[in-house]
């Protein structure tokens, strides 16, 4: 069992947070088993080509057998929506002696590495360098166009829902949401990890005033924290609504509401029942951003759509008359 112990405060210091690095990183889990993403097949078939111009053996190894990576491939994101490209600075500036460290950790056992990982931890700084460029160039090849605008939408709705269960029905309510293993006591946060392809060691994590973040990733069957219990704590779940990657946009049926709006509209009307960005949109309907913010502008005008600013970004989701029309 691993136990995550509260003291006073410590629930109030608890905060959400995705990270790109992350996602890309256990993306690469798809390789060893695709069968356990049939969401990510259409994604896998697209970029299989791609791979070849790729580092794949260097790739493939920084997932153990039983789909463990090593900590520092993760790293505590330190804002809720971090840049890949910093992230991965971070990456870069691992000590040397942590990158050996990690991949002990992660594969248990120095018999089960793979050669590239041999010879790779034989020059660990020199081995950290090329794995962070066959990172960058494996987000850049294959996620960063078409893949991460579709997984940030997922990741967004996600977070946007946890906020509203916290908010309406407390941290209990939450946890059990996150994964049905999850038990609030009031003190303690209790994960009874089970189903794994390898069994998790107990750990008993004090939160003590560094703040647990919560993470939702399209890579987890259930939750999960880092294999290094000292480190900041985490914990990763798996994301509401990440069966929707490989869905293509929903046909819009009701003939009277494609008289009443277009079909360009009623379409995108069907969409924002989770919120979403007019970016996120574009990429989901192959269309130009400009052509999705022009009908934006009519169903928000038309009190169809509610919006709410994050950062730079703003993000769309129906209003109850929206939802009342759309049924």
């Amino acid at each position: 069992m691993i136990e995550f112990r509260f003291a006073v405060g410590d629930l109030a210091t608890t905060s959400f947070a995705y990270s790109p690095l992350q996602e890309a990183v256990f993306s690469l889990r798809c390789l060893h088993d695709p069968a356990r993403y049939p969401h990510h097949r259409p994604w896998l078939r697209r970029i299989r080509p791609r791979l070849e111009s790729l580092d794949r053996e260097l790739l493939t190894a920084l997932v153990a057998p039983w789909l463990w990576v090593p900590d520092f491939l993760s790293p505590r994101p330190a804002r809720a929506r971090p840049v890949f490209a910093d992230e991965l600075d971070e990456v870069r500036r691992t000590p040397p002696d942590v990158v050996s460290a990690d991949f002990r950790a992660s594969y248990r056992t120095e018999d089960a590495f793979p050669p590239v990982v041999v010879r790779g931890l034989a020059d660990p700084a020199a081995f950290l360098a090329r794995l962070a460029d066959a990172l960058d160039a494996y987000w850049h090849t294959c996620l960063s166009d078409g893949w991460w605008p579709r997984v940030h939408s997922i990741l967004e709705a996600d977070l946007a829902h946890q906020a509203r269960v916290l908010a309406e029905e407390g941290a209990a309510a939450l946890f059990a949401g996150l994964d049905p293993r999850l038990v609030w006591t009031g003190e303690q946060l209790l994960l009874t990890p089970t189903g794994g392809t390898a069994p998790w060691t107990a750990a008993d994590i004090r939160i003590a005033g560094r703040g647990l973040v919560l993470m939702p990733t399209l890579f987890a069957r259930g939750a999960q924290t880092v294999l290094d219990p000292s480190r900041p704590p985490m914990l990763i779940y798996p994301a509401r609504g990440r069966a929707t990657l490989s869905e293509a946009p929903p046909p819009v049926t009701d003939r009277a509401l494609i008289r009443l709006l277009g079909r360009p509209r009623a379409r995108l009307l069907s969409l924002l029942a989770e919120p979403a960005s007019t970016t996120e949109l574009a990429h989901r309907l192959n269309v130009t951003p400009g052509a999705v913010s022009q009908h934006l502008a009519v169903l928000y005008d038309a009190g169809l759509l509610s919006r709410t600013r994050s950062g730079r970004t703003v993000r769309y989701r129906r209003t109850p008359l929206g939802d009342e029309l759309c049924r």
